[in-house]
């Protein structure tokens, strides 16, 4: 058989196993395969999934998509709803087809979510060299496009040889399968190599099983910990992204149960506790709450829980500013655990690590003035969002009102998506989280373009577990009109499989969180409207609005779309629109909620702070103003180590 066929039968009988509190999980790691083909996959794996399609199509099932990023967003989504137990491969010709890819590499490696990737390369015996777009590099010619994952991936091989195939499989699906290393995994398939055969021995081709990894904290360090905290005065949890792949969700909410102790979460760690939790603080940093960020900043000790620090969970470090603040980090990779100069790192499972650590802490509680001071900061913060989804402006609405009427008109299990602009800070602060499932928003890349594609493969994810007997969830996929310029092309594919994914499309005729960032940091919102250029002044910034429909494009593709007409019914018909999508019936394909929205009206202050500089001489007065306050907050800036 050839290389590709090689690989597709592999790739189809590869299994996760998983083990949860006694509970054994089987699944295939590969359910599918994206594809668009061109020179170099064409005659290659595109053959394959052809021939196996034929043959056997549950084997490997090919699955179209319209742009090789987003197909490998929809990957990455299905990895993060089904907890990393699996994703996709996706299939690339060489050249522009391949380098499509990179974003989609790098928003996987950052947000630690497992796609395997396999673009096409050029010949490895340069029969014909140069060929269509390859990159010749005078001073090395051994050089691809390929070779720009390198820094992009987890793991990367280039397979020249058919006899290279099973090692560069076997080591990507470990690293595939590894909660600490997991990423992008890249595996390079010269045209020619694909094509060749090969006489492949039999047990490559046996069912193999690849175990998740979870490993026990050490018996001394949960001695330690449990010293730390009985001996701190305002300790905190800040729960992220690993308490929710460690499906710890139900021991946080034992843990603080019985201890008392209040939880602040990260983008990721949206879901880990209930919102309405009385130990749940709600979103931590820059996009916070002011009730988490009010604890923060009086925290003795931080009990960090599957979280990487990113700058906005810290308010670029400025959130803890208790002098004497410890940190102790529990997560599954070494690299999170050892951050912030912690006194203690627990490189473990979140799960486990919670379990040793509750039954360490037996007849332990926090001072009742932290647990007085929790709950009068959670009940602030919860009248301040009652306040921001009441809120009615006219004729165009703010997106606080919008958030909660969507918020609102869901059910617990549906599950909302977004990425970039102004709606993931938005929503990190006020969106009501009832399941652990409920929050899928893209926020270590912050990938303008995500959402629609990441809300298909999500999507594709819940129908694979409805098909084996779960309950089903509704997707909502939220989206501002720059993001849904960038990429919305997967409305297609959801058009030709007739998958029922939900978009609320926000247009503000703008970008919103940049012009306000920019405003912020005396820079006037410059080149951040939808205007049409003043050719006098060379600016963009005062001109007509541009006379975009982009409710009449999604009709285009053949979407079904309900336009919201601005007033003041404009939320209540929002709100009887997604009640009029969920009751559509599964199968019957996209269907898009068209609303336009106050491009300057703010969400809540989440009392915090995100590092981003400011010219330090301009001769700008806006410029030099902000420069004052930038200066302000950076004298608070922490230097922690590592």
């Amino acid at each position: 058989m050839t290389v590709a066929q090689a690989v597709v039968e592999f790739l189809g009988r590869q299994y996760t196993v998983d083990n949860i509190g006694g509970a054994a999980y089987r699944e295939r790691l590969i359910p599918g395969m994206f594809g668009i083909f061109g020179h170099g996959n064409v005659a290659g794996v595109g053959q394959a999934l052809k021939q196996w399609q034929l043959k056997d199509p549950s084997l490997m099932p090919y699955y179209q998509g319209r742009n090789e990023q987003a197909q490998s967003h929809q990957a990455v989504a299905y990895a993060r709803h089904t907890r990393r137990r699996a994703t996709y491969a996706v299939s690339t010709s060489i050249g522009p087809g391949s380098s499509n890819l990179l974003t989609g590499a790098a928003l996987a490696t950052a947000n630690r979510l497992p796609v395997l990737l396999l673009p096409s390369d050029t010949f490895a015996t340069r029969a014909a060299d140069p060929v269509l777009q390859q990159l010749e590099m005078p001073h090395g010619y051994d050089i691809t496009v390929n070779d720009a994952f390198r820094p992009l991936s987890k793991y990367f091989d280039r397979v020249t040889r058919p006899e290279q195939l099973a090692s560069a499989l076997h080591h990507g699906l470990r690293v595939l399968t590894d909660p600490a290393e997991t990423g992008a995994v890249t595996i390079s398939l010269p045209q020619d190599v694909q094509a060749e055969a090969f006489d492949f021995p039999e047990e490559f081709f046996a069912e193999r099983d690849w175990k998740i990894r979870r490993p026990a904290p050490e018996t001394e360090d949960i001695a330690q910990a449990a010293q730390l905290i009985r001996a701190a005065k305002r300790p905190l949890i800040v729960a992220g992204g690993g308490v929710l792949y460690a499906y710890a969700t139900e021991e946080l909410a034992a843990f603080a149960e019985a201890t008392g102790i209040p939880v602040g979460n990260t983008q990721a760690g949206v879901g880990a506790l209930p919102w309405d939790s009385k130990h749940s603080l709600g979103a931590i940093g820059s996009t916070g709450t002011s009730a988490a960020n009010a604890l923060a900043a009086e925290a003795d000790l931080i009990i960090g829980i599957g979280t990487r620090y990113e700058d906005f969970t810290t308010a670029s470090r400025t959130a803890f500013q208790n002098p004497g603040a410890k940190f102790v980090n529990i997560n599954v990779a070494a690299l999170d655990a050892y951050k912030h100069a912690t006194v203690l790192p627990i490189v473990a499972d979140a799960r486990k690590a919670l379990i040793a650590l509750r039954e360490a802490l037996t007849g332990y509680r926090v001072e009742g003035a932290l647990e007085v001071f929790t709950a009068q900061e959670k009940q602030r913060w919860d009248a301040t969002v009652d306040e921001a989804f009441a809120e009615r402006l006219s004729p165009l609405v703010s997106q606080n009102a919008i958030i909660g009427a969507t918020n609102q008109a869901m059910d617990s299990r549906d599950v909302v998506v977004c990425a970039a602009g102004s709606l993931p800070g938005d929503l990190h602060k006020m969106w009501r989280v009832s399941d652990p499932f409920g929050y899928h928003v893209e926020y270590g890349f912050s990938c303008m373009g995500y959402e629609i594609a990441g809300g298909l493969g999500l999507k594709r994810a819940v129908l694979a577990e409805t098909a084996r007997g779960a309950e089903n969830r509704d997707v909502v996929v939220m989206v501002g009109d720059g993001s849904y310029l960038m990429m919305h092309t997967e409305l297609v594919t959801a058009v030709a499989e007739g998958i029922k994914l939900i978009t609320v499309l926000i247009q503000n005729h703008g970008y919103a969180s940049i012009g306000s960032l920019s405003e912020s940091l005396g820079s006037q919102r410059f080149g951040t409207k939808y205007r049409a250029l003043d050719a006098q002044t060379h600016s963009f910034d005062e001109g007509q609005t541009l006379p975009i429909d982009l409710a009449l494009n999604a009709e285009s593709l053949g979407v079904k779309v309900i336009r919201i007409a601005p007033g003041d019914r404009a939320i209540e018909d929002l709100a009887a629109a997604i009640a009029t999508a969920k009751a559509a019936p599964e199968g019957s394909g996209p269907i898009l909620i068209h609303i336009e929205s106050d491009l300057y009206a703010d969400a809540p202050s989440s009392q915090s702070w995100w590092d981003v500089p400011v010219s330090e001489t301009s001769e700008l007065d806006s410029t030099t103003k902000a420069r004052e306050v930038y200066e302000s907050h950076k004298a608070r800036q922490k230097p922690y180590l590592g």
